[in-house]
């Protein structure tokens, strides 16, 4: 390296290619890409790992997605959308779809969700046939009806909004 002033210069052919002509420019860019990074995937977003056939079509086993931790701060969840929710006393996160809101009366007839009596077009839905009816529910404020895509194999169940962790990005 050659000192020219206050600027540092790299003189090697081998080293100019891995730093650049500028080390301490480089060497500030790359710690802001850091800073960057750990900002965006520690508070921003949750990475998670699709493990099961609840989701399918739509997401498949072992695909990694990530959670948009702050989708919700200002309105909760729209009719549709698809969220990961926390597992009480544990630290598993569930993928979802929401299609009951605050204020609605949901049920589950003949392997269908009504809501306020009719039933929904759902063309994402697999093994509709195969959902077992369980006893309708009124969502109070805060509460959210979610399930599976593959009503085959999902579960379902009313979550709180404090329970759903974040919308998924893809």
């Amino acid at each position: 390296m050659n000192n020219t002033g206050s600027t540092w210069e790299v003189s090697a052919w081998w080293l100019r290619l891995i730093v650049g002509r500028r080390p301490l420019r480089t060497l500030v860019r790359m710690i802001v890409v850091v800073v960057v990074a750990l900002v965006v995937f520690k508070v921003l977003l949750i990475p998670i790992r699709v493990t099961g056939y609840s989701m399918e079509p739509t997401y498949r086993d072992g695909r990694v997605n990530f959670l948009n931790r702050y989708a919700y701060r200002r309105h909760g969840p729209n009719r549709g959308d698809v969220v990961g929710v926390q597992v009480k006393d544990s630290h598993l996160v569930l993928l979802k779809r929401v299609l009951g809101l605050p204020g609605e009366h949901v049920a589950v007839l003949d392997g269908r969700v009504a809501i306020d009596g009719r039933i929904l077009d759902e063309p994402y839905v697999k093994g509709v046939g195969q959902l077992q009816a369980r006893e309708s529910a009124l969502l109070g404020d805060h509460r959210y009806f979610i399930i599976g895509d593959n009503r085959g194999v999902s579960a379902y169940g009313v979550v709180q909004l404090r329970e759903i962790k974040g919308k998924v990005l893809f």
